[in-house]
């Protein structure tokens, strides 16, 4: 199992190696080298982060990404390319980014949900509530036309069935069949969903 960089403390001998003597034992996957990488360069590291995202918690999730993917990735490390602190460094940018990337899908994702949905109820506001709306929209789309059709009118025009055949022209069977099957496939990818992220 790959060691968490944070958990292990660098050894005396490890801790006094020079940058390439500490690249090459990480190379080979020794566990102390990693430690002693981790000492040596985590505070440059975690400031970039603090620096660019402005906030702790984040910057230190950046930090552990980072020294998890020079863990994962030291095959990858390349001497003639440049030292393992420019290494780590190149790194550390690229985990910045898609932290203020994802940052940024979030903010447009809550925006989006803030400005195509009526939220005047004030449980309705909090940033969940919003989410699942939009995970609901999301899935209604991919319904049918038909369904669709039904399950919108039903819950955001407040029509009933009878109402909606009246006004579609479609039988009264018709309209039911449309919202139990619309229901049904909604529901399937709903609980789809959250069973996958139960195991992510």
């Amino acid at each position: 199992m790959s060691p968490q960089p944070g958990a292990v403390r660098p050894s005396p001998a490890t801790d006094s190696l020079t940058d390439e003597e500490l690249a090459r034992g990480l190379v080979a996957g020794d566990e102390d080298c990693l430690a002693a990488v981790y000492h040596r360069w985590s505070p440059l590291v975690h400031a970039l982060a603090r620096r660019s995202l402005g906030d702790a918690k984040e910057a230190e999730d950046v930090t552990q990404q980072v020294f998890l993917g020079v863990w994962c990735g030291r095959r990858g490390f390349r001497p003639e390319r440049g030292a393992i602190g420019g290494w780590i460094v190149g790194i550390t940018r690229r985990r910045i980014a898609d932290a203020l990337s994802a940052r940024t899908r979030r903010l447009h994702l809550a925006a989006a949900a803030g400005s195509s949905l009526a939220l005047v109820d004030p449980v309705a506001r909090k940033p969940e509530t919003v989410l699942d709306r939009v995970l609901v929209l999301g899935e209604l789309a991919r319904l049918p036309a038909p369904q669709q059709r039904v399950l919108r009118l039903t819950y955001y025009e407040d029509l009933t069935q009878t109402q909606i055949a009246r006004r579609t022209g479609w039988p009264l069977g018709t309209v039911k069949s449309h919202a139990r099957r619309g229901l049904h496939q909604l529901r399937r990818r709903l609980q789809g969903d959250e069973q996958a992220d139960h195991y992510t």
